[in-house]
């Protein structure tokens, strides 16, 4: 700009820069401490200098706290993986109860905190929607992207929830294990019947007739018990308060 090399960034960008705070030292750390996300206005030529500081609040989302409520109801743990500075991140996961916190953390170390997650062991599911949270989304073991955020989130992630409410996270893993017991429940019944049907037809007890129309009857049978996960609604008002394992 009119000769100058300007560049605005977060705190790395200062650091990278080799340039003090100075005077807005204590500003800054004021409003970390409010949960402020901060950027610096910096000059890298020809004078290299700090500028400016400017600082950004955001509320947090309706349904918000209920949703990490309703994880914990599931025994299931989370983690605030955030490139927002230290201080930020801290009341963010204070205000809602989140296990643990990784703040400034760059696009591909999200994905590298995703990985390292997965080898102590855990099952892991990313929850974002911003271009920077593609590749955790990749690396988690399921991607769940929100409704309304960008275009490479939902094409990584394995599942896109239709509204922005972080409600829908904890009702995404509901109506997923009610769909795994169904399928386990119509493999068990579809199993017996065949275990019962076939050796009867193999010994000629059974006539062609009676055996088509129990396998019209096991058909019937496994349709309607899929069907019935039609009655499920998500509870978007849950506190938290089953108890499943995850």
């Amino acid at each position: 700009l009119e000769g100058r090399e300007l560049a605005l960034g977060n705190r790395r960008l200062l650091d990278e820069s080799g340039l003090d705070a100075g005077a807005l030292a204590d500003a800054a750390r004021h409003w970390e401490d409010e949960g402020r996300t901060l950027s610096w206005l910096l000059e890298r030529a020809p004078v290299p200098r700090v500028l400016a500081l400017f600082a950004f609040g955001d509320s947090l989302k309706e349904g918000a706290s209920a949703a990490i409520a309703a994880l914990h109801g599931r025994r299931i743990q989370s983690h605030l993986i955030t490139g927002d500075n230290r201080g930020s991140a801290r009341v963010v996961a204070e205000a809602l109860g989140i296990d643990d916190v990784h703040a400034e953390v760059l696009p591909a170390d999200k994905a590298a905190t995703v990985a390292a997650l997965k080898r102590d062991g855990a099952t892991v599911a990313m929850v974002g929607d911003g271009i920077n949270d593609a590749p955790a989304l990749a690396a988690a073991d399921v991607g769940i992207a929100m409704g309304g955020g960008t275009d490479v989130a939902m094409h990584a992630a394995g599942i896109t929830l239709m509204r922005g409410d972080p409600r829908l996270v904890p009702a995404a893993l509901d109506i997923s294990r009610r769909t795994y017991r169904k399928i386990q429940q119509n493999l068990f019944w579809a199993f017996v019947y065949n275990l019962i049907g076939i050796p009867l037809a193999a010994l000629g007890f059974l006539s062609p007739v009676v055996a088509g129309a129990a396998m019209a009857m096991s058909s019937v049978s496994v349709i309607s018990n899929a069907l019935l996960l039609k009655r499920w609604q998500p509870d978007t008002h849950t506190t938290g308060d089953r108890r499943e394992q995850p």
